[in-house]
Order: structure tokens, then sequence, then C-alpha cells
């Protein structure tokens, strides 16, 4: 049984790795039943998909309607004094109880063992399966990030409301599950330095390549990108973190010293807005081979950019760690095109990649990653249907490999 926030596509990135996973789970050849709280129906593959409904007679959804309304008629959020006194809001406390109430009454499905997913710091079906403790012998908590916001690292690491509710929540987790899952060695290693009782009870599974049997529709490319171009493509969100301003006046410096690049080199951001947007709309008024989406674009269709691309941009924040598995990573290797790679020198995403390997720098290097762009530009004029075949990486993120980090869990 898989119970999980979101198996909307659209909704995030972690949405995007938690589908990933489910339909990796059905490959495998293991029965799944998923119940998702994506407020509406969805439907996946040869997937038994059950949509929880929202408890809309109770106190808690009561209170979380009031909080609404104060806001909207009164423009008062009193969200941060709620989650000071409860460590939660009103409207986390009702969806916990509407999930609870769902996996309570659910249909004659006995399983082996229940894997909660959640998404950024939601963490809702994990809520609700420490409120039903026969199952905690068989429970794998999937935590995608660190939690709660002081955990991270920096430049991200700030206390929250309700600090210390939301960390004794955690600590019940790592408690409670039977084994506590990370989608990277590095950030298991790092939240062992919070939560020492996980130790024993850490497994890592990385965020999945799912290859659906048979070739996909194709789908079109916007008019945007030429994928006959040197197209250098950031796909996602930059935040506030994620940091892209060493990129652009690299790659500016790339045009300026090769000028016939002109003519077919383009840097693309597609994602939504962020607060480097005007950064790079000044840069644009020089550099028109800058491009910059105006907001989100489907997951179909980014993913079919990245398989056009020449080069697909992995942007981390600028810190002493990344210890974060992107949820695009999979993505990026299975377009086996050359993943340019910015970010600290401990980071998950270089780990995999591996020490030698030769596209990576730290973010604020805008000098070398001028010259990871010129020497990926030679590479594409001698060969523009270049291909980064990691086999190593296609079998660590595959559905084989689940299988088998799965079978041999005790229970």
């Amino acid at each position: 049984m898989v119970v999980v926030d979101s198996i909307d596509i659209e909704n995030s990135s972690g949405s995007k790795a938690n589908i990933a996973l489910i339909q990796n789970l059905k490959k495998s050849g293991f029965e799944v039943l998923v119940y998702h709280y994506s407020r509406k129906e969805i439907f996946l593959e040869e997937i038994n998909c059950k949509s929880i409904k929202e408890i809309k007679f109770s106190f808690m959804y009561f209170l979380s309607r009031v909080q609404r309304e104060l806001s909207k008629l009164f423009k008062i959020n009193i969200n941060k004094q709620v989650e000071s006194l409860f460590g939660f809001s009103f409207t986390f406390f009702n969806d916990v109880n509407s999930i609870k109430k769902a996996l309570e009454n659910r249909d004659d499905f006995e399983p082996d063992w229940i894997l909660t997913l959640s998404y950024a710091s939601s963490f809702r079906p994990h809520k609700a399966l420490l409120g039903i403790p026969q199952w905690h012998s068989k429970w794998l908590a999937y935590v995608h990030d660190p939690y709660p916001m002081h955990s991270y690292p920096r430049p991200y690491d700030w206390v929250e409301p309700g600090h210390q509710y939301k960390r004794d929540f955690f600590w019940e987790i790592t408690e409670k599950s039977k084994y506590v899952v990370y989608p990277s060695q590095l950030l298991a290693e790092w939240m062992r330095g919070y939560y020492y009782n996980q130790v024993g009870k850490e497994i890592v599974i990385p965020h999945q390549i799912f290859e659906k049997d048979g070739n996909n529709a194709a789908i079109s490319l916007p008019v945007f990108l030429n994928p006959d171009n040197f197209n250098i493509l950031h796909a996602g969100s930059m935040m506030d973190a994620r940091n892209p301003i060493a990129l652009v006046n690299a790659f500016e410096l790339f045009l300026n010293k090769n000028p016939e690049a002109k003519n077919h080199a383009k840097l693309l951001f597609i994602g939504k807005p962020s607060s480097f947007d005007a950064f790079i709309k000044e840069k644009q008024m020089n550099v028109s081979q800058i491009y910059l989406s105006d907001d989100y674009m489907s997951f179909q269709q980014v993913n079919a950019m990245q398989q056009a691309a020449a080069v697909n941009v992995i942007l981390e924040a600028i810190g002493p760690i990344s210890p974060f598995l992107p949820g695009k990573f999979p993505h990026c290797i299975q377009s086996q095109k050359p993943i340019l790679l910015l970010g600290p020198y401990y980071s998950e995403s270089k780990s995999l990649l591996g020490e030698e390997y030769p596209y990576w720098s730290e973010v604020t290097d805008f000098e070398k990653i001028q010259l990871l762009i010129t020497d990926l530009y030679d590479n594409w004029l001698k060969n523009k249907n270049q291909i980064m075949d990691r086999p190593d990486l296609k079998y660590y993120l595959s559905s084989e490999h689940l299988k088998k980090v799965i079978t041999e869990l005790k229970f």
C-alpha cells in the first residue's frame, strides 16, 4: 500500500518522483494499492488508485475555513500563531484526519508493507500513519527533504513557527517506522546527525527512471527551441537559493569568445517566475540568445525539451553541501545528454556522476563555467548527436534495482 499526498504530475517535482516510484513498484511485480490526497480522480495505468475525500464536517475543517476567511476578508494571517501553538495548521490536521479515516475504512487489502510518500514539508501521510500503530511494523517512511527547515543545510536553514513540535513529530516518525527511506545517501547521512534513532533503519531508494514499454506519442517542441541548435536547458524552479547569475554571465562570456556560436547557441530557463527574472530579462536586452519562459510548462513538454537539448543544467543552491537528489536527475540521465552540474563539492548529484565527471563547477565560478560551456560546444560541433551513456546510473535509478532493494528488506 502506498499512501501519498499527490499523484498529480503537474503539482511539483516531488509528485513526479512519487509517480515514477509507484509505477516502478508495479513494474517490479508488486501488487500496488495507492491512496492519494490529490483532491481529484487520477488514474495510473494498471494501478489501483483511490482518491481520499477531504472531511468537510468537522471542527478542524471549520477552524481552517475561519482562518482562510480571516485572511481573505481582513488580510489577517494567523497561521504563524497557530503553528507556534500547535505545530501545524488547522488545514494540516484536517487533512491528516481525512487520510487516516480513509485508511481505516479501506477495502480488504492486507499489505505486506506500507509506503508513505510526501513532498516538500507536507508529511501528511506520515502523520496519518503515526495514528495507526498496528501498521508501524510494516511502515516505510519515505523522506524527500530534511525536516523541519532548521535541519536544512545553509542557505535554507531557518527556524519555523512550531519548530519543536515539528522536530518531535519527525522524531516519532524515525522512532516508530520500520524503515526510513531517503532518495539520497548523503541526505540519509545528513539527517542521521539530527535523528540518531534512525540508525539501522535507513535505506536509500533514489528517484526513479520510468520507461513505458513501446514508443510514446511524439510531443511537439515549442517554437523557441530548435533541436538543431546548441541548446543549454535549465528546467525547473530556481527559487531564491538557486542562483543562475554566474551561469548567465558565463554564457555571455562564451558568446563573446566564440562569436560564431551566436547564430546557433541558446541558454533557456523554463519554470515558474523567480526573484532572478529581472536580472535575466535585463541580460536579454543585450544577449538575445537567452530565453526565459513566462511560467511553468507541462511535464511532458519539458521532458521532450530535455531529450532534445544539447546540454541539461542541474543548478543547486550556493552552500557547503547539497544532500538532495534533484527530482529531475533521472530525467537528465534518461535523456543521455551531457549534464552541466553547478553545485557544491559535497553533492549527491556530483557523487553519483563520479569524481572524474568533467562538467562540474561551483555555482559562482563563472570563468570555469564558461570553459565548460566552451568544451561542451566544441564536442557538440564534432558530434551534434553526442550522448552521455551511463548504464550504471540507469540501473541505479531503475525498477530492477528498486526490486532488489525492496526484496532484501526484513519485516
